[in-house]
């Protein structure tokens, strides 16, 4: 199993992807979709049309690596209309590899527009 380090940018592109792509067909997509270079040593995050397979792709100095996850129920990706190329920090990443998709903003609670009355 990997683990990105802290200081790791993570990427995620926000289109489905075929995951019959390997390292070349990943690779052009970070270089045109995301316009990263892939060489940086960051993570490069591809989620299929169902969103239920994940590929990452990233460098360690010595070569590529690609790193894939099938969820067996559940998605990464819920709504393809609601998702765009983004960063993530390893928290998000985290979050996403478990199959929990990591909202932008999430509030964890809703504030009441108006001050509640006393029923008398």
């Amino acid at each position: 199993m990997f683990f990105p380090e802290a200081r790791v940018r993570v990427f995620l592109y926000g289109q489905p992807v075929d995951m019959r792509k390997s390292f070349d067909g990943l690779i052009a997509l970070t270089r045109r979709g995301l316009g990263q270079d892939p060489l940086s040593g960051h993570v490069f995050v591809f989620v299929n049309r169902r969103g239920s397979h994940l590929k990452a792709l990233y460098f360690d100095r010595s070569g590529f690596c690609l790193w894939a996850k099938r969820l067996e129920q559940g998605q990464f990706i819920s709504d393809w209309r609601r998702c765009a190329s983004r960063e993530l920090d390893v928290t998000g990443l985290k979050l996403l590899l478990e199959g929990i998709e990591p909202a932008r903003q999430r509030l964890r609670y809703q504030a009441s527009a108006t001050p509640s009355q006393e029923v008398g």
